[in-house]
């Protein structure tokens, strides 16, 4: 039992103590298994399913709509919103796709509640990735076919003990690339043909791996270029580092995880090597660059976000993360050669963090960097041929916390910000218009 697993067990007690009051607790009058059973059904996983079309949550597509999983009282709908047109239709044929997903293996599915706790739309339109429980399906939009892209014979053998067959599948919707002993692979998400891509994998020196400190999973850690070509990914060293060990708390006997993990102090550390693997041609160029350490902007473990492909795919702009955190470097990379720019380096006395993430503006040749030099999370614009600072667009006090949307053409963002208003809570999240010049500073959200 991870920690993760342990949650929900934990949770449960302690609503069960908010119902029963301290008398009984005091008393230490033994728990039923009826006693968590009744805790149970006061916490989320019980209560949101009441509840019909309380939230949304946005994937945008590149074209300004988005898509989204809308409850009813009898299930679930997927819709998809374009803003502009004011329209809001399916997201998929549910009636087809249910029949499909039935006639595919994936048991009798009710077209009123097709139960998918994920959905990703290809960059085509045509096809949608469906997460039932552990599996992956790939429907096509119309509902003509889907097809199984996690199978239990695919799962066996992967190696590092997983039962479920993690993913990442590409831009276009037909390949998945997936993880087995070390080594990177892909799958034809149609005819669920495998190719390896990567050989020379071995024990804690395996590609795409998610393995450092607490977290530890069989999800490849990679980004698939737009075009579909690429992947960016490293293999991680860990062969020499220190171990981490969990024991968990159970009836009968315990469990004991085991895996790599390096302690502040350490010597040997996790350290990974950058590649770029061109999928059709089965050709991994390695980064010219020495290797860097398993950190992230935000945190210690390895994040994509810091990774930005160009969109023809023949350029990765990337951010490299010293061990304590003070260090960020913006680098460029020729994804044929793997010949490496280093652009510009933002450095802290005590630890830097882009809060507010980054973007590359590929056609103006910019960059849209976050920083609190100023001590508030400001946005910066930087050139990306030079490297140099061209103009900070962001001032004031408050933080920018993230940029929502990139208008390339009008050069104007949509930012989140707290702590404008000097009259507020702080904390409360409101949105922003500026154009990239800093210019037309407008609330959007001042009620």
């Amino acid at each position: 039992m991870s920690i993760q697993n342990s949650f929900p067990r934990f949770a449960a007690f302690v609503a069960f103590a908010s119902l029963c009051g301290s008398a009984r607790i005091s008393a230490q009058q033994p728990l039923t298994a009826a006693d968590y059973d009744r805790a149970v059904k006061m916490l989320s996983f019980s209560l949101n399913p009441l509840v019909s079309g309380g939230t949304v949550t946005p994937a945008w597509l590149a074209d300004n709509r988005f898509y989204y999983r809308s409850s009813t009282a009898a299930g679930a709908d997927w819709m998809i919103v374009d803003p502009a047109k004011r329209t809001r239709v399916p997201l998929f044929r549910a009636p087809e796709v249910a029949e499909a997903l039935t006639r595919a293996g994936a048991g009798t599915i009710d077209p009123r509640n097709i139960p998918a706790q994920r959905a990703e739309l290809s960059s085509d339109g045509q096809h949608v990735m469906l997460l039932i429980g552990n599996r992956r399906w790939s429907c096509e939009v119309s509902g003509g076919s889907c097809t199984a892209v996690d199978s239990a014979a695919q799962q066996a053998g992967r190696g590092r003990g997983a039962t479920a067959a993690p993913v990442v599948v590409s831009p276009d919707g037909k390949r998945a690339a997936f993880i087995r002993n070390w080594n990177l692979w892909v799958r034809d998400v149609a005819t669920g043909r495998e190719t390896q891509l990567t050989t020379d994998g071995v024990a804690n020196f395996g590609y795409a791996t998610d393995n450092a400190g607490w977290v530890h999973s069989d999800r490849p850690i990679l980004l698939w270029s737009p075009d579909s070509r690429r992947i960016a990914t490293q293999q991680q060293d860990e062969r020499n580092a220190g171990d981490m060990y969990l024991l968990d708390t159970r009836v009968g006997h315990q469990h004991l995880q085991t895996w790599k993990g390096p302690l502040p102090g350490d010597s040997i550390v996790a350290m990974i090597q950058r590649v770029i693997i061109d999928v059709d041609a089965g050709r991994i160029v390695r980064l010219q660059t020495p290797p860097d350490f398993h950190r992230a902007m935000l945190g210690d473990d390895l994040n994509m976000d810091d990774l930005i492909w160009s969109p023809d795919g023949a350029r990765l702009a990337y951010v490299s993360t010293s061990r304590d955190h003070k260090r960020a470097t913006v680098k460029v990379a020729d994804a044929a050669t793997g010949t490496v720019r280093t652009l510009f380096e933002e450095t802290s006395p005590t630890q830097f963090e882009s809060v507010a993430g980054w973007r590359v503006l590929w056609p103006a040749n910019e960059i849209v960097w976050s920083s609190e030099r100023d001590n508030w999370s400001q946005l910066y614009l930087y050139d990306l041929p030079s490297g140099k600072l061209k103009r900070q667009i962001t001032t004031g006090a408050g933080a920018i916390q993230s940029i929502l949307k990139l208008d390339e053409k009008a050069r104007t963002m949509i930012v989140e910000a707290l702590g404008r208003n000097a009259t507020e809570d702080p904390y409360f999240r409101h949105y922003y218009k500026v154009s990239l010049d800093g210019s037309g500073w407008t609330p959007l959200t001042p009620e």
